[in-house]
């Protein structure tokens, strides 16, 4: 593989100056580590620090918004004729107020994502990220508290909700600008497909843990994942290094050949110093297929968070093989969706890196997941073995394309050529995406909310619509990268094949 010009100027190796403010902001428990051990770690142990820590901060985040889901059947179980519940959502409209809150958390969310992803490139990632961290934490319990302190004010719920929203909406274009910091565009897809199965794990994980502390008393299924994300937070502001020059890493010094030429196409492509003008709002709203990608990500999301959050209550209120399940086992049961979606993850980025079509990719998974959600409306409720089959499908078609639009191709579109070498983008472009995607989030929820009550039909029947409306957005996308794969398998023509020949090796580089 030829260097690009950025990869040769790189590794000429940091300055002094570089060297010296390198380690100043190098975090304080990977100074103490490299005192100890008495030599500085290498590249590969930089980025498996960075892949560990940004894997488990992301699906601690997730952990933490999976309780609201697994607590709405205690607080409303009007439904399934459960006598005892929650002041104030124990009445008739306790469902619509459900919604509400997660409407307001999911909207709060997704406009500070925007703010978020534009601080990202502009302060230090491992604060903002630390501060998401530890503000999570503390109203995730604060939510919980609820129980103990015997609040039935809905207002005091919906208000910790929003903050809570606030302070979730720092963790996605923080953490996919640090990974875009370290790993380079070869297979992409694949390392992030995997990569993204934090969000599935994460609900796994916050299902499990919520349903099984059900018993304690509700306030525990959020008080457990509230501090364990706060502490979280400190070892993120320890131990995270945000990016290489952070660390003084040198590539010409630690690099392997083959690192060389996995890093040789960066997923950051700036000057040697890592740096350049943060983009505007308005600028990365104009790359090519930012548009398309964050509509169609609007309501892949749509689809996807009305699952997270409402999965577990519609488990338990439906009959499966003729009779109702528990609480906590419409629990335990809602993960075969998040572990079908990290294998969808990890197919859409695989085969997106195979056919290198971002969009062809997406769109096909998201027609794939119509029948999916009409088989698991139709056929779920027949016994807890076609429930468990069509749970999973539907999650790795429902999750797959939501994996790899928020990852891959928001990384794909944060480096655009369109972008001359600015550095500097990737959080606001993965903040626009991620974030228009969320108004979704907050809005499929929030209409589960209000039409479940009626019919759960009417539910299904919107979500197949959302499936269909994403994959006709990527239309346009779809029949450009037909077309060029078309045009790419034509001959070159004689006169290029000879100008290649020509070209002067010190030109490649």
């Amino acid at each position: 593989m030829v260097p690009s010009k950025n990869f040769c100027s790189k590794i000429m190796g940091l300055s002094d100056e570089q060297k010296s403010e390198a380690k100043n902001n190098k975090p304080l428990g990977i100074r103490y580590l490299e005192h100890i051990r008495g030599t500085r770690f290498s590249f590969r142990t930089y980025q498996s620090i960075v892949l560990v820590l940004t894997f488990i901060a992301y699906a601690m985040y997730h952990a933490a918004r999976k309780a609201s889901s697994i607590v709405k059947s205690v607080l409303d179980p009007q439904t399934s004729g459960v006598t005892d519940g929650w002041a104030p959502f124990d009445t008739v409209d306790g469902t619509a107020m459900l919604g509400e809150i997660d409407m307001a958390f999911m909207s709060v969310y997704a406009f500070g994502m925007y703010f978020a992803g534009h601080l990202g490139d502009r302060l230090d990632v491992r604060i903002l990220l630390s501060v998401g961290l530890l503000g999570t934490g503390v109203f995730t319990s604060l939510f919980g508290a609820g129980y103990w302190l015997n609040v039935h004010y809905f207002y005091y719920f919906l208000l910790v909700q929003v903050i809570a929203g606030l302070f979730q909406s720092t963790g996605w274009p923080s953490v996919v600008a640090v990974v875009g910091n370290w790993f380079g565009k070869s297979r992409r897809g694949l390392i992030m497909g995997i990569w993204n199965a934090n969000t599935s794990i994460g609900s796994i994980f916050g299902s499990l843990i919520a349903a099984a502390l059900l018993k304690y008393g509700w306030g525990w299924s959020f008080a457990i994942p509230g501090v364990s994300i706060s502490f979280l937070g400190l070892i993120v502001f320890l131990f995270l290094p945000v990016s290489p020059e952070v660390v003084g890493i040198e590539e010409e010094e630690n690099l392997k050949s083959t690192e060389k030429d996995e890093i040789a196409e960066p997923l950051l492509t700036g000057g040697t110093d890592g740096q350049g003008k943060a983009i505007g709002f308005i600028e990365a709203w104009q790359i090519p297929g930012v548009v398309p990608f964050a509509l169609c990500l609007f309501f892949s999301k749509l689809v996807a968070y009305t699952f997270l959050y409402w999965l577990p209550f519609y488990i338990s209120h439906t009959a499966i093989g003729g009779s109702y399940l528990s609480d906590a086992m419409a629990g335990n049961l809602s993960t075969l969706f998040d572990i079908g979606g990290v294998l969808g993850g990890i197919l859409a980025g695989y085969i997106s890196d195979r056919l290198e079509a971002r969009a062809i990719t997406a769109a096909s998974f998201m027609y794939s997941a119509i029948p999916a959600l009409y088989f698991y409306r139709i056929y779920g409720s027949i016994s807890i073995y076609w429930n468990i089959a069509l749970m999973f499908i539907t999650g790795m078609f429902v999750n797959g394309p939501y994996a790899l639009i928020t990852t891959a191709v928001s990384a794909d579109l944060g480096t655009h050529s369109s972008l001359i070498g600015n550095s500097r983008a990737l959080a606001t472009v993965t903040a626009i995406i991620n974030g228009t995607g969320s108004i979704g989030a907050a809005i499929g929820p929030l209409l589960t909310g209000y039409i479940s009550v009626k019919s759960w039909n009417a539910v299904f029947t919107m979500l197949m619509v959302a499936a269909l409306v994403a994959g006709l957005l990527l239309s346009k996308l779809v029949t450009a990268e037909i077309s060029t794969k078309i045009k790419a398998k034509r001959p070159l023509p004689v006169a290029a094949l000879q100008h290649s020949f020509a070209m002067d090796p010190q030109e490649q580089c």
